[in-house]
This record gives structure tokens, C-alpha cells and sequence, in this order.
């Protein structure tokens, strides 16, 4: 189910317009990463969600690794497994935990089933998972679910649709950007939408963490 509004919106059957793959638009992502408003905010609470003994974590989108290497720094023993399909990105990854052996950054495109890992204690990702079409979101969400150990925890940091087009409006504000500057790859759905699947699938202590206009961080935890 799509939301009722949401910015560039694309039918279910669309192309896939993702540009990460391009590195003029993976180095212009990441030259304004630092500079969304409230993005620390965000990450500061996700980081309160993840237990400090975490044994395996698994990172979905990782782009340069910013969120794993903020999660390490209290959990530097983690194993964590970090995917991404952005040539760009993997290589800024791959640089940035160059010569930790308990870090692996892999290949993969989250519109694909995820490969064989294992399980883990933790999934999360951040600000990548709304590429994908809510189709794709949901059987994600259900692969999350199996991979997690019993007790294991999914937090998603994630751009999420507005809920009117003032606050879209009052969000592109915000990030001193305009309409013509949007990801044409966004697919965004409603938090309230997400929830909702999350606990369809089996997910318990489902909720809204944090948000801030179209930024939110959702998840649950496997029992």
C-alpha cells in the first residue's frame, strides 16, 4: 500500500532510478551527509537501542560505514557484516575499516533476497531501505526477522513519506534543497505503514523511536 502522498512518487512497477551506483551522485550524497538537519539526533538513539554485548551485527546500505563505525566505538569486539551495491560507497567503506579483521563489507543489492550470513543480534540500517518498493520493503522486513536471533533488535534510521505537503514542503526547507533536487529513487511510505508490517511479520515492542518530519527511526525485536 503506497502512501497517500509522497514526494516524486513512483507506481509500483517502476524503474529502478536508483543513481548510487554512479559516483558523481554517491560523493554528492555524501558531501551533504553531515549537514541533515537533526541526522545526529537520530543516530544518537539508535545507538541507545543496540546493547553493548552485541556478538554479530548486520548493517543494510551501509554507504561509507558512517553508522557502523559510530556503533563500534562502544562495541569495537563486534562482528559486523556491512552490505551495500554502490561501487563508490564499498570502496569509501572498504577504506574506512580497512585492517579490521570483525568487519566484512559486502556487494549486495537490497532488491535481492539477502545472501546466506547467519544470524546476528542486531540488523540496522540507515536512510537506505526507502529505495526499495514496498513489496521489497515488506519480504526485507520478513528476511530481518529470520536472520535476527531470538532477542535480536532491528533499528531502521529512515527517510520516510510526509504527512502533508506542507510538512514536505516546511522538510525541503530544511535541507536547502528543492523538488528538482529529490532522489528520484525515493519510495517513500508512512511510518504508521512500516509499523504495521513490522508487527504483521512477528516483530514485538514495534515503535517509533525518533522523528523529525520525514526522518524516523522504527524497529522491533525478535522474540
Amino acid at each position: 500500500m503506497q502512501a497517500h502522498h509522497e514526494p516524486n512518487p513512483l507506481p509500483m512497477n517502476a524503474p529502478n532510478l536508483n543513481e548510487y551506483v554512479t559516483a558523481e551522485h554517491a560523493l554528492k550524497y555524501l558531501a551533504r551527509a553531515d549537514r541533515i538537519p537533526h541526522r545526529t539526533e537520530g543516530e544518537a538513539v539508535l545507538l541507545e537501542f543496540i546493547p553493548r554485548k552485541v556478538k554479530r551485527v548486520l548493517d543494510l546500505g551501509t554507504g561509507d560505514g558512517r553508522l557502523l563505525a559510530l556503533l563500534r566505538i562502544e562495541r569495537p569486539h563486534v562482528d559486523a557484516v556491512a552490505l551495500d551495491f554502490s561501487p563508490p560507497m564499498l570502496h569509501a567503506a572498504r577504506e574506512r575499516f580497512r585492517g579490521y579483521v570483525n568487519v566484512k563489507v559486502i556487494e549486495h543489492d537490497l532488491d535481492k533476497s539477502l545472501p546466506e550470513l547467519g544470524r546476528f543480534d542486531a540488523v540496522v540500517s540507515s536512510f537506505a531501505i526507502h529505495h526499495c518498493t514496498d513489496e521489497r520493503k515488506q519480504a526485507l522486513y520478513s528476511e530481518i526477522y529470520t536472520v535476527l536471533e531470538p532477542g535480536g533488535v532491528f533499528c531502521n534510521l529512515e527517510h520516510v513519506a510526509p504527512a502533508s505537503a506542507k510538512l514536505h514542503a516546511q522538510f525541503l526547507r530544511a535541507l536547502q534543497i528543492t523538488e528538482a533536487d529529490e532522489d528520484p529513487s525515493n519510495k517513500l511510505t508512512t511510518v504508521e505503514i512500516q509499523l504495521q508490517w513490522l508487527r504483521a511479520i512477528g516483530f514485538e515492542e514495534v515503535d517509533c523511536h525518533w522523528k523529525w518530519l520525514e526522518l524516523a527511526l522504527f524497529g522491533g525485536i525478535r522474540n
